[in-house]
């Protein structure tokens, strides 16, 4: 069936097909008339789709990839029980900005072996830290090799590199003295080491070393450097504590109590200063020591995983201070104290060596604070000489002494 339309009729349907097209379209929802225009609907719709195809295109979080070098199957076993490295962890920071937890600053390398850490030893050569060929300089050698700790057999080998140690070198001295460096640690993704004559905290880039911070002795308004023996992060906060006991004179008669001070020193180089006279004297109490008997601290550390301070003492005696009786007065006591010191825990690790005492250590990274790694230093009549073990929280050795050097290294960090 056909029909004939007239030119009048097309018009006149042109004309209605374009009035309604123009015409919004109208709902009514009770006694009101909703009016929806097609074209800001349609607006609408597209702006909608941008924003989820944005979302979902940038929306995604990034995924760090391992930072572990790849394994074959028979590194499965080693890569199962542990933890993937950190790599650049930036987080928010009470101290201003953000802070870098990054640590170790390399990641470790699985291996068929076990676990392959880098690790770096500091000296403190005393008196024999002024350069011998430079005037108004001062030297301390950084020596670096490698911990391999598997967890399978739980057991710990250490390697040195092959080259000499790196020279660090600086002009700053006290009273004809300087570099005498105690102790390194990594804290906001950098490198820094106390230097226990000046007060000093150095920075160690490939370039050397950068003064950093300057810690005075006591509370602070002394003009004393203070005499920096151990250093722990806890809370994105560097601790740098002293040796923990009084100030005495060769008799041993007390002349002050700045030893007993503890500094704490932020991301942005903001220094405190606080009395740790009743901790340190709830740590020596723990094994029976009053003054003027005497307990001296190098190595310190707080273990965010236990919530708790650890102390390997290098010095114990219930005597009086004697600066020749105290070269043979070193400790095999492993302390660890919740944060107020009121509960504290004593274990002995191996046999005490009278003259080979703890001047360093760290927890082995990816082993739940659980495996220790300590230097040793010894002086004695003269004679200096370093020493590496490894032991765990119950005091059971992994790795017996072992020798380094004929000369104090004073700190040990993973680096």
């Amino acid at each position: 069936m056909s029909y004939n339309i007239d030119d009048n009729e097309m018009i006149m349907s042109l004309r209605e097909w374009r009035s309604a097209v123009r015409t919004p379209t109208t709902f009514r929802v009770g006694n009101s008339t909703l009016r929806i225009q097609t074209k800001f609907v349609s607006m609408v719709a597209v702006i909608g789709l941008l924003i989820l195809c944005f979302l979902f295109i940038y929306g995604t979080p990034y995924r760090y990839k391992s930072s572990y070098h790849n394994i074959d199957d028979n590194d499965v076993a080693y890569h199962k029980r542990l933890k993937e490295p950190p790599v650049q962890n930036i987080t928010p920071s009470t101290n201003r900005g953000t802070y870098n937890s990054t640590y170790p600053l390399t990641p470790p390398v699985t291996t068929k072996v076990g676990m392959k850490y880098r690790i770096g030893i500091v000296s403190d050569m005393d008196h024999s830290s002024k350069s011998k060929t430079e005037d108004f300089t001062w030297i301390s050698y950084l020596f670096r090799g490698y911990v391999v700790w598997n967890p399978v057999s739980n057991s710990i080998n250490v390697f040195w590199d092959d080259t000499k140690p790196i020279i660090l070198k600086s002009s700053l001295g006290e009273s004809g003295r300087g570099m005498e460096l105690s102790e390194m640690i990594v804290f906001n993704g950098k490198l820094y080491a106390a230097d226990d004559r000046t007060g000093m905290l150095f920075e160690i880039d490939n370039n050397g070393v950068i003064p950093w911070v300057v810690l005075q002795d006591g509370n602070g308004r002394v003009a004393k450097g203070f005499k920096s023996e151990w250093a722990a992060v806890k809370q994105q906060t560097l601790y740098v504590g002293g040796l923990g006991k009084e100030w005495t004179n060769h008799e041993g008669e007390m002349l002050n109590l700045n030893p007993l001070w503890v500094k704490t020193v932020t991301a942005t180089g903001e220094v405190n200063h606080l009395n740790w006279h009743d901790n340190y004297l709830s740590l020596r109490s723990a094994i029976g020591i009053e003054f003027p008997g005497y307990m001296s601290h190098e190595a310190g550390v707080w273990s965010d995983v236990h919530n708790r301070w650890f102390f390997l003492p290098r010095r114990c005696s219930k005597e009086r201070y004697n600066p020749d009786l105290d070269e043979k007065r070193s400790c095999n006591v492993l302390l660890n104290a919740d944060e107020d010191f009121n509960n504290i825990k004593v274990t002995y690790v191996g046999e005490i060596t009278p003259t080979h005492g703890f001047s360093s250590f760290r927890f082995v990274p990816g082993t739940s604070d659980r495996i220790i790694v300590a230097l040793k230093s010894v002086e004695d009549a003269g004679l200096t000489a370093t020493y590496i073990m490894a032991f765990d929280i119950t005091g059971k050795i992994i790795l017996e002494e072992t020798k380094v050097a004929d000369f104090k290294y004073e700190g040990l960090e993973f680096i």
